[in-house]
Formats: C-alpha cells, sequence, structure tokens
C-alpha cells in the first residue's frame, strides 16, 4: 500500500482507533492520545506494517492494543525504576508490593528469566532478546511464553494482582 493510500486509510478510521485506544489505555484520553501518535508513527516509518493477511481496520486495532500494552509495560516498568528514589517510608512499601514478583522472577528457570529480563526490562524485541541469548527466535518465544504463564501462575497466588498501584489494571496486561 502506498503511503497516499494509508494515509488515506488512517484518516478514515482515526474516529474508531481514538475509541479503540481510549479502551486499551482505561479511558485516559492523554494516554490514548500518545499510543495512537506512536501507532501512527510506527505506521508511517515503515515499522508497522500492512501485509493485507486482514482486514485494515483488524490490522490497525491490532497494532493499536499492541502498543497499548508496550506503554503500559514501560510505564509499569518507569515506576519500578523510580522506586529507588522514593522517600523511605514509600519506597517500603513499593518494595513490598514488588517483592511478589521478584520472588516469582527468581523461581523461574534461567533461560525464560533471561528472555522475559531483556523484553520487559531492557525493553528488547524477543527476536532480539534471543539474539543476545543466543538461541533461535522459536526457542526465545517459547521461553517468553512459557516464564509469561508460569509468572501469571505464580503472580495469581499472591496479593500483587489484587492491589492498585502494581496491581491487576497494569501486571496482566503486561503480561499477556
Amino acid at each position: 500500500m502506498d503511503e497516499a493510500a494509508l494515509r488515506h486509510q488512517l484518516a478514515e478510521q482515526h474516529r474508531a482507533s481514538f475509541g479503540w485506544a481510549l479502551h486499551c489505555c482505561a479511558r485516559d484520553h492523554t494516554q490514548a492520545e500518545d499510543v495512537l501518535q506512536t501507532v501512527y508513527l510506527k505506521i508511517l516509518q515503515g515499522k508497522a506494517r500492512f501485509d493485507g493477511r486482514s482486514s485494515f481496520k483488524t490490522w490497525l486495532f491490532a497494532v493499536i492494543r499492541l502498543t497499548a500494552a508496550q506503554e503500559r509495560r514501560r510505564d509499569w516498568l518507569r515506576r519500578l525504576r523510580l522506586l529507588r528514589y522514593e522517600p523511605e517510608s514509600a519506597a517500603t512499601e513499593s518494595v513490598e508490593d514488588v517483592r511478589p514478583l521478584q520472588e516469582a522472577l527468581a523461581t523461574l528457570p534461567r533461560r525464560q528469566r533471561e528472555v522475559l529480563h531483556l523484553v520487559f526490562y531492557q525493553e528488547m524485541t524477543i527476536e532480539e532478546a534471543g539474539a543476545v541469548m543466543g538461541v533461535s527466535l522459536g526457542s526465545a518465544r517459547t521461553h517468553y511464553e512459557r516464564g509469561k504463564h508460569r509468572l501469571r501462575e505464580l503472580l495469581s497466588k499472591t496479593d500483587v494482582l489484587h492491589e492498585t498501584g502494581i496491581g491487576r489494571s497494569t501486571t496482566p496486561a503486561t503480561l499477556r
């Protein structure tokens, strides 16, 4: 699809796209605007390409959903990194909130732990993580999926998925 046709399709779908972005961003208008802008940039820069295997709208909505999930993960990781800069009383409470996550990660097999660390903390793609680990893309994907599944199982047994802040609104989406 050439750039003019692509821009036309994006313009036609803009209203519906923003509605979907709002849904994916828990009705946060600012975050939805940021996600949609990032999606448009990905598309116009060729980082996301429509290959015609589905309708344009279906493909666009998938790109929006994935981008919103990436933004939630980045936001969650930023908050996690900022814990070290909070006053001690606030930091103590926040560290206690993430302790179940840290303990669950520590119980995972090494390869699963590595790929999850590279994808979530270092913001790499699964393909990049596989290259760093010296395994094939298929192997990296398998370790990633198994690690997420096991992590989800372990965290579902704790209160971390039921609290706000680092809770159900961010963690499960991050782990999908």
